[in-house]
């Protein structure tokens, strides 16, 4: 049975960005100008900062793919921080036993104990035991999802040799929702690829970059909703046999564990509360060329931990971004007591990015269980199993 299995590594200002890809069966086309698509989908988007201007991702396959295509042995890839030689000294590996002051002074000022509320600062100084909270920030970063999507886009290209498509887009981002939608799944991502808040309605789009640029004015960041879109899954992937084998739970926990992501909902989502059964499960009916059809996705293409046919939906909603100009009150962990919460270099919004990220970690856990379903060793093994 083939799993497919990933480790990153790498902090916010350190060299690089590396994984370690396990479990790509031999065959597979891998293309290193697709992974740089995507690793420009996530850096672009209305009410991204500084961040965005220095580094232009690129990925580098350091081994596991040979003539472009995958030979069965891990792959590793790597992205490399350009913003890291600004940080070197502050970021070097080694023991330092006698400093200079003008590096001294260089890691004082990279250093800080003002806890940011809303980010990982506190509960990670006292877990890991740190008196500088920078220790804490370089690893808990957002920057660290720039790796998860070259994964992402791996387990994209092998979910393409089989028809499976995706693609995100958002919904909301504070008070603006998206009330109109184009109508059809193809329009919707035309029009969200084409927009920098990747909103599929113009108007709409309009007021979510009013709306960024009060925040951004105020001091403040905002959050917001959006949607994630598979296609042409085949039925049975995943299961109901083990609670930590249903689809829904994986999903759920890759989409939950990305920085700053508060809900993940299915289909329906929270408005299933609101809705009687009659009205929330969707109906099976046999069409002339006795195939089955069903005119609602309530379900949003999961049902009892499974895919069923129906197009995979999933919703994340993403909190304000905790670093923010307008400072929160909260403490110094170096003598405990109040202070103004310590400002890094940060997004206004990072919603668009987000759904990027999405849509990468959802292609990672359908592309393990295609695989886990299927077998094989190769390519061609692999598509006469699906076949």
């Amino acid at each position: 049975m083939n799993r497919l299995r990933f480790l990153t590594s790498g902090e916010s200002h350190g060299k690089c960005l590396t994984a370690i890809i396990e479990g790509v069966p031999a065959g597979f086309r891998i293309k290193t100008s697709i992974i740089n698509e995507d690793l420009a989908r996530r850096q672009v988007g209305y009410g991204r900062g500084g961040r965005m201007k220095i580094e232009h991702d690129t990925v580098e396959i350091k081994s596991g793919v040979r003539f472009g295509k995958s030979t069965g042995a891990p792959i590793c890839l790597e992205v490399r921080n350009k913003d890291y030689e600004n940080w070197s000294d502050v970021m070097n590996v080694e023991h330092q036993e006698y400093p200079t002051q003008e590096v001294i002074k260089k890691i004082e000022e990279k250093s800080f104990t003002t806890v940011r509320p809303g980010h990982a600062d506190y509960a990670g100084a006292i877990k890991y035991n740190f008196s500088d909270l920078r220790d804490v920030l370089e690893r808990s970063s957002a920057r660290k999802t720039a790796i998860e999507v070259a994964v992402g886009s791996v387990a994209k290209q092998i979910l393409r040799e089989f028809g499976i498509m995706g693609f995100s887009h958002v919904v909301q981002i504070g008070n603006v929702k998206l009330d109109f939608y184009p109508k059809t799944y193809t329009l919707i991502k035309e029009k969200a690829e084409k927009s920098d808040v990747r909103c599929a309605d113009d108007l709409t789009a309009d007021r979510m970059r009013n709306a960024i640029d009060e925040a951004a004015l105020a001091g403040d960041t905002l959050g917001g909703k959006f949607e994630v879109i598979f296609g042409n899954l085949p039925i049975g992937l995943g299961s109901y046999v083990h609670w930590d084998e249903a689809l829904d739970g994986r999903i759920a926990q890759a989409v939950m564990s990305i920085p700053a992501v508060k809900a993940v909902e299915v289909g329906a989502g929270v408005d299933a509360a609101s809705l009687k059964g009659s009205q929330m499960h969707d109906e099976l009916f046999i069409g002339r060329d006795k195939k089955v059809f069903r005119n609602t996705n309530n379900a949003g293409g999961l049902e009892g931990g499974m895919t069923n046919g129906e197009t995979l939906v999933i919703k994340g909603t993403m909190k304000a971004i905790p670093t923010m100009k307008k400072a929160l009150a909260t403490i110094d962990i170096n003598d405990m007591k109040p202070a103004s919460a310590h400002f890094e270099r940060s997004d206004t919004c990072a919603v668009p990015a987000c759904a990027v990220v999405a849509e990468a970690r959802i292609a990672i856990i359908l592309a393990d269980a295609l695989l886990e379903k299927l077998g094989g060793d190769n390519l061609k093994e692999i598509k006469e199993r699906y076949a």
